[in-house]
């Protein structure tokens, strides 16, 4: 039985130039250190892994017994060296335009999750250029409730400039509920 090795580092090429090459055309207004950080968020194992999942690629791996005992089919690396093999595969019988359109097919959704997450990011920086532009402030949170179990704790927290509420957010960590919050404060934010 041979190893998929060789096909791993095969399709992990063929992955990072498609996905760069996808990035570099689908967003022209990017800096290059940009796109290396959404390229970098799309090839990295736990995403693979969550693609490789979705496709159900850990019920197709033949396994030794004690790694299909330890849990094996749902372990992040095997998951993700497992897409990549898979990929390689796919190049070297289809070639590069079935790869091509695979790879971007699978990695949709996550690149879809990427951006908002990105984006979601963005609201507190965004919210703290405003703030310091209007009044010369920089925005503080401040945590108003916890509410429920450790396990499912929502948080709440309002945003403030000087004396001024500007909003407030809630979510399940307190980052959650301060993105939130900022993103409120743009929502209803007039000069």
């Amino acid at each position: 039985m041979s190893s998929n090795e060789r096909l791993e580092f095969l399709g992990d090429a063929v992955l990072g130039f498609v996905v760069a090459e996808y990035l570099y055309e689908k967003f022209p207004s990017m800096s290059e250190g940009e796109l290396t950080g959404l390229r970098a968020a799309l090839v990295r194992a736990e995403t693979l892994a969550r693609v490789a999942s979705t496709l159900e690629l850990g019920e197709y791996l033949l396994l030794g017994r004690g790694e299909a005992a330890t849990g094996g089919r749902g372990r992040q690396t095997i998951l993700s060296r497992t897409l990549e093999s898979l990929i390689g595969a796919l190049f070297l019988d289809r070639g590069l335009e079935r790869a091509k359109s695979f790879i971007l097919s699978s990695l949709q959704s996550e690149l879809q999750r990427i951006q908002e997450q990105k984006l979601a990011k963005d609201y507190k920086s965004r919210l703290q250029e405003l703030t310091q532009a209007k009044w010369q402030l920089t925005p503080t949170y401040r945590t108003i409730s916890a509410v429920g179990p450790d396990h499912a704790k929502v948080f709440t927290v309002e945003v403030v400039t000087g004396d001024r509420i500007l909003a407030q957010g809630s979510g399940t960590s307190k980052q959650e509920a301060q993105q939130n919050a900022a993103r409120s404060a743009l929502e209803s934010w007039v000069d």
